[in-house]
């Protein structure tokens, strides 16, 4: 039975172990991403630290960890915020899985973004202009998997995001394909739709009933929730899954497709955010009030989490990431998990 180094303990029944020969060492390859300025990575990386599912995602050493389902085999991408770039460190089975183990992490730090176009338009309104000047470059927390994003943010709606990591650490332990971590605490990939097709929740029938309906919509391949796929088009099929509504759906849009116009503008920590900002605070007023912020509204969402505390836009680590070397950023971050409308859009 193979053995995690890092902790001397048996490995999961089955595992794969992220090498490239029998016994042999993995690749290890260590690069920078570089990222347009300004660049803040306290909301991204706290999203990503604060929703971890434990197993598939954790915070180790400065570094944000996860397991990759690559071509080629699984890999573990590490990923620490610097002042002008991010420092990657790949562990890959095999080195022909470098360019989308690299693409994928650009996308889920969302490092290819403009934000001095972005920072520009939003900063006209004069609600958002003083949270754009005090942390301008904001990124939009997206996924390396569009299905997993899916099937979290239904994993965490009504519930708070704690609750929505148990749950899905649960599903992962059960369904997800076991892996070895050479230098940490990643056990498994999160499941595939196809793995989830016969997997029971806890809690009320009908949330187990949208996990099978969206599962099996994935797993068909009639639902596609990937980079490049059609926004209005998902939209649609999402609605018509039982139990999906618009705040799932435009938190989808906005993680898993990368629409930047994406609103969810049921989300209560946005609309109280609003409402602290002088804004109206319902669905359809905020929405009206938000059109100013097209075609970037996905970025005004960013802007408005940050006006309420919540770990999400707190980096765990010390904050040295910022562009100025002498500044730190505000740590402060969107409503409770819990008083919101649901939880996964930060799953």
């Amino acid at each position: 039975m193979a053995k995690n180094p890092n902790r001397g303990e048996p490995a999961p029944a089955g595992a794969q172990q992220v090498r490239t020969t029998p016994g042999g060492p993995p690749h290890r390859v260590a690069l920078r991403l570089p990222v347009r300025l300004p660049f803040n990575p306290q909301n991204l990386f706290g999203h990503l630290a604060a929703t971890a599912v434990p197993g598939v995602e954790e915070v180790r050493h400065g570094a944000y960890r996860r397991g990759l389902r690559l071509p080629h085999g699984p890999g573990i991408a590490e990923l620490t915020p610097q002042a002008d770039h991010v420092a990657a460190t790949l562990i890959l089975a095999d080195l022909r899985d470098l360019p989308p183990a690299v693409t994928r992490c650009r996308w889920l730090l969302d490092l290819d973004s403009d934000p001095v176009t972005i920072d520009e338009h939003l900063s006209r309104d004069p609600a958002l202009g003083a949270l754009v000047a005090q942390a301008p470059g904001r990124r939009i927390p997206r996924s390396v998997d569009g299905p997993e994003l899916a099937i979290r943010a239904v994993l965490g709606q009504q519930i708070s995001t704690a609750a929505a990591r148990t749950q899905a650490a649960r599903l992962t332990a059960e369904f997800g394909e076991a892996v070895t971590d050479p230098d940490g605490g990643i056990t498994h990939l999160f499941p595939t739709p196809g793995a989830l097709l016969e997997a029971r929740l806890a809690g009320p029938e009908s949330r187990g009933r949208t996990l099978t309906a969206l599962a099996a919509a994935l797993a068909s391949g009639q639902l596609i929730v990937d980079p490049g796929a059609d926004p209005d088009l998902t939209r649609r099929q999402l609605r018509d899954l039982p139990g999906i509504g618009p705040w799932t759906t435009e938190i989808i849009a906005m993680r898993a497709l990368g629409d930047p116009d994406a609103f969810p503008a049921s989300d209560l920590g946005v609309r109280r955010a609003a409402e602290a900002l002088g804004m109206p605070g319902t669905p359809a007023a905020l929405t009206a009030r938000g059109r100013r912020w097209q075609p970037w509204r996905a970025y005004a969402v960013q802007y408005l989490w940050s006006v309420l505390p919540h770990p999400i836009n707190q980096w765990p680590q010390p904050a040295t990431c910022t562009t100025d070397p002498g500044r730190t950023w505000p740590r402060t971050g969107p409503a409770s998990a819990d008083q919101r409308t649901g939880s996964a859009g930060r799953g």
